[in-house]
């Protein structure tokens, strides 16, 4: 398979940014088709579809949009996670900044299917060219008549505003967003079945729908063309459905964003970036720095899906592949990995805020060259004792990486530990994301 775009198709031409240019790509379609139908017809197009949030978990969308109470009794929220900071993954940049009608679009039909008045995009705070590009749009579709008061003569009212993040890792975590959104320190809360869904009680305890920007953007396709068009897509894998973007970066001669269909094999992903620079693949973190490191045996091996990826014990996360060369040294690439999520923790529970340091001293000392005989169980013990038993997912985000570095690549620490030095003569070059 090649590179199959649909939400990058017209990313690259100008006018596509401004309302007339996306309109003439079919833009607005697709909600002028929703608002015909039942607001349940447009939900089970998107079950339908097979569409699992592009965020990193890959939780079916469908589940979500459906959850939110049928009977209004109450304001309902629509809510877009454009907090994207997992190192190494850039796509929903682009599309916040090449192609913000398509976000827009898709995040008004997932306001009527939810009966929602009123959506929220929070944005991480860096990203200012893609505010201001959001924001742009968000103008022009008010001034036509696509957001506000009686959208298309339909009587659907859907109002959207933008929030700035203050550049918190952790506040890509629902629930820390929405704490963050409501003026709170940006902190993760109870979840599921200790308190509500936030399809239940989510922002100011109303139903909430909580996606990511490349889900949404996903949708006006889907509505456009049939979910069954969209499932028809990635069929040749188990359970992954359409496209799939990945933010290629490291050793590699062109890196960038791909837009592949689920069933591509990552061998083939690494062909589109044009093959490893500066010496032999080593390695391979296919989904964002979070998830488990492979190596190059399982790269020629391993197919793009999320069942799939479990085969070569890794997973399709949040799209963010690194490919790293023979030069590159993992235990100092872990270091900085762990360094990371160290900086990121929130603190509030004890195995992420003590964890995540401990860890990082460990591989320090590794580093310069002061291991001690014990410090890869120790490690293993580190990681199983925070894997799983953190307030959210954080913790296991600093475990997995360290943890699959000490299974997939032992000989580097052992190495490192019992003479002082990596086995390679070269630093890595971290490219975790432009």
């Amino acid at each position: 398979m090649a590179e199959r775009k649909l939400l990058l198709e017209h990313s690259h031409l100008p006018e596509y940014q401004t309302l007339d240019g996306y309109k003439s790509k079919d833009g607005y379609k697709a909600l002028g088709k929703a608002l015909k139908m039942d607001r349940q017809a447009v939900v089970d197009e998107v079950k339908a579809s097979g569409l699992r949030g592009r965020g990193g978990a890959g939780f079916p969308t469908w589940i979500k949009w459906n959850g939110l109470p049928k009977e209004k009794k109450s304001p309902h929220y629509v809510v877009c996670n454009a907090d994207e900071g997992e190192p190494g993954t850039f796509k929903d940049k682009q599309l916040m900044e090449q192609t913000p009608f398509l976000l827009v679009e898709g995040m008004t039909l997932a306001g009527y299917a939810t009966q929602s008045e009123q959506g929220y995009i929070y944005i991480r705070g860096e990203f200012i060219d893609a505010a201001r590009a959001l924001r742009k749009a968000i103008d022009q579709a008010y001034s036509a008549g696509l957001l506000g008061k009686n959208i298309m003569g339909s009587g659907f009212d859907f109002d959207l505003d933008i929030h700035l993040g203050a550049g918190s890792y952790e506040c890509g975590e629902e629930s820390a967003l929405m704490s963050s959104l409501m003026g709170e320190r940006g902190m993760p809360r109870l979840k599921f079945p200790h308190a509500p869904l936030p399809t239940i009680a989510g922002l100011w305890d109303r139903p909430t729908l909580i996606n990511n920007v490349e889900t949404y953007c996903c949708t006006p396709f889907i509505i456009n063309n049939g979910g069954e068009w969209y499932a028809s897509l990635g069929a040749s894998t188990k359970n992954s459905r359409g496209t799939k973007i990945f933010s290629v970066s490291g050793h590699v001669n062109k890196p960038g964003n791909y837009e592949i269909e689920f069933g591509t094999s990552l061998k083939k992903l690494l062909e589109m970036a044009g093959g490893v620079k500066g010496g032999k693949l080593k390695a391979c973190v296919p989904g964002g720095s979070s998830v488990p490191i492979i190596t190059a045996d399982d790269v020629d091996r391993a197919i793009l899906g999320y069942e799939e990826m479990s085969e070569v014990k890794s997973m399709v996360g949040s799209g963010g592949c690194m490919f790293l060369n023979e030069h590159t040294c993992i235990v100092t690439f872990i270091w900085r990995t762990a360094m990371f999520y160290a900086n990121e923790s929130c603190g509030k529970c004890t195995p992420c805020r003590e964890g995540t340091r401990w860890m990082l001293q460990i591989l320090d000392r590794i580093r310069v060259g002061n291991g001690q005989p014990g410090d890869v169980e120790l490690l293993k013990e580190i990681c199983s004792q925070i894997d799983g038993r953190s307030f959210c997912g954080l913790g296991d985000a600093a475990a997995w990486p360290v943890a699959a570095a000490l299974r997939v690549f032992p000989e580097e620490f052992e190495y490192y530990i019992a003479n002082g030095k990596s086995m390679v003569t070269t630093e890595p070059m971290l490219a975790m994301a432009p």
